[in-house]
């Protein structure tokens, strides 16, 4: 069911995107379809990006959008000239799930890296002349809670993960003070193809407290509008990090009993 445009209030800063070029890779479904969709809502021309051709220009004539379907490296240079002139927002939402242990191939952790950490270097080497020059932009990673904690049976997934959030966290303390904005989502269990292919590790872990890709784009827009940089639409993430941070043995003997639960599952 389409969602309405919000109405405003101090979390939803109606109308401050609008006439503004956004670019949302990974947005052929899921979470990426759902922040496409509250940018247009709020006014913006917003550009689809995913590397399925189909689903790109679903969403994009759903939403009165631009389609731009390829990889999502390469999608940031390509925007300006789609778009006609400087994008205003990019948001880094593509992303490979990777389970897999310390033994994965070479190739799948290649593929982890290049798609969860390189396409965000790629694109931020891309816009930041841009940004710098006019002292305006902002840079939306979708990192995922694993960035901030780590997901059993998926080491590629939560290593890159962790590195996206690194990225992410380096743009932001290097460049706030000239004007770029950073904002990275860390989410636990959406509801998307990617909670699925998680397979029984994400049925244990992700499952219980799933949300909607549309409340992933909510949390976004209220934290635009605070400013802040960490995204956390499961606010019980900010305990399990404080753990982590403060009792890292209790907090990995918690992780390491429910890696034994799904081993015997």
């Amino acid at each position: 069911m389409p969602r309405e445009p919000s109405t405003g209030g101090p979390e939803d800063p109606v109308g401050a995107f609008e006439g503004q070029a956004v670019v949302v890779t990974g947005a052929g479904g899921g979470i990426g379809a759902a922040l496409a969709a509250r940018f247009a809502a709020e006014g913006a021309r917003v550009l689809v990006n995913d590397i399925d051709e189909a689903r790109a220009a679903e969403v994009a004539a759903r939403l009165g959008a631009t389609a731009l379907p390829g990889d999502a490296s390469t999608v940031a240079a390509a925007a300006p000239d789609v778009l006609g002139g400087t994008v205003d927002v990019f948001c880094a939402n593509a992303g490979l799930s990777s389970p897999g242990d310390a033994f994965a191939d070479e190739d799948v952790w290649a593929a982890a890296w290049d798609t969860n950490v390189m396409a965000h270097v790629r694109a931020a080497r891309t816009l930041l002349p841009h940004w710098l020059e006019r002292g305006r932009g902002r840079f939306v990673s979708t990192v995922s809670a694993a960035g901030l904690l780590t997901m059993i049976g998926a080491a590629p997934y939560s290593v890159t993960k962790h590195g996206a959030l690194a990225f992410a966290e380096w743009l932001s303390l290097t460049y706030r003070h000239r004007g770029v904005d950073v904002h990275a989502i860390c989410p636990q269990g959406v509801r998307t193809d990617m909670l699925t292919a998680a397979g029984s590790a994400g049925e244990l872990v992700l499952a219980p407290t799933a949300i909607e890709p549309e409340d992933v784009a909510d949390a976004l827009f209220a934290g635009m509008a605070e400013d802040r940089f960490l995204i956390l639409p499961h606010p019980e993430v900010a305990d399990y990090y404080r753990t982590r941070a403060t009792d890292p043995d209790r907090w990995l003997g918690s992780m390491n009993h429910l890696q034994r639960k799904w081993e015997g599952a």
